[in-house]
């Protein structure tokens, strides 16, 4: 089992550490001195240069792990290919679409996908890639022209930094309806269960097409309350999330007594 230093969150600190991995397990060493099997592994988050780890049926133990880039796509590797998921062989290209367009240089990987309790994995011996299942806009079934075939593929819609993706996953037809159905469930959460109203919806629209408060209240000819009200909507039914809050103010008689004398001439 090769060594390696890394970072271990422990007690709500960093402490600097050596990690050995292994064919089907890694170890942590002191303060932790523990060895995860892979077959443990529930679930596995990535955020800049650390790995969450999540173990047991009921995320009993959870593992945040900081090292360089080489480190963590060995460790991660592992981890998707071995974790307690579900888990096939499969084609996948990600990102296929990208703001509508097709990404330049995009081509479908041979590789593996896993769905864990918070992501689906794609791994490939050249990439890793991860969609939070929080970012998922729809999933469908769809034929997709593919050396000159017309080939059902499972269609993914996602969020990357709030521009809309799509992504693609090709497998035998055997398997290509289970996995569909295993993805549906697996984001549920995401789906819109109620109805909203013309007017909400139209919000909506404009808010997806990049259009903030003030010329959403000019086109639609709304006050900053009735606008603020939609927005509780969006925000209560899980349909948006807040970006910032906007301040409106008025000057105090300071400012107003600053203002006064900055415009006045010289000749006064």
């Amino acid at each position: 089992m090769k060594s390696v230093p890394i970072k271990v969150e422990h007690e709500g600190k960093w402490i600097p550490t050596t990690m050995g991995i292994a064919e089907d397990r890694f170890r942590i060493d002191a303060p932790l001195n523990q060895e995860i099997p892979y077959k443990s592994v529930v679930d596995l988050e990535e955020k800049k240069n650390q790995v969450i780890i999540t173990t047991g049926a009921n995320g009993e133990g959870v593992y945040r792990i900081a090292s360089v880039e080489k480190v963590l796509l060995v460790l991660k590797k592992f981890v998707i290919t071995q974790a307690s998921a579900y888990r096939l062989n499969a084609f996948f290209m990600s990102p296929a679409i990208r703001g509508g367009v097709l990404v330049q240089n995009a081509q479908w990987e041979k590789g593996a996908i896993a769905v864990m309790k918070t992501g689906i994995w794609f791994v490939s011996q050249e990439k890793q890639v991860c969609i939070p299942l929080d970012e998922v806009t729809g999933i469908e079934v769809t034929s997709r022209e593919i050396q000159e075939k017309n080939l059902d593929v499972v269609k993914i819609d996602h969020l990357i930094e709030n521009e809309l993706v799509t992504s693609f996953v090709l497998c035998p037809l055997t398997t290509l309806q289970v996995l569909y159905n295993f993805l549906k469930e697996a984001t549920r959460d995401t789906e819109v269960s109620e109805e909203i109203d013309p007017l909400t919806g139209q919000v909506a629209m404009l808010v997806y097409s990049g259009m903030d408060s003030s010329a959403i209240e000019n086109m639609l000819k709304l006050s900053h309350k009735d606008l603020d009200v939609i927005y509780e909507k969006l925000l209560g039914s899980g349909l948006a999330e807040v970006l910032y809050v906007r301040k409106e103010v008025q000057l105090t008689p300071k400012g107003v007594r600053y203002i006064s004398e900055s415009v006045k001439s010289p000749m006064d």
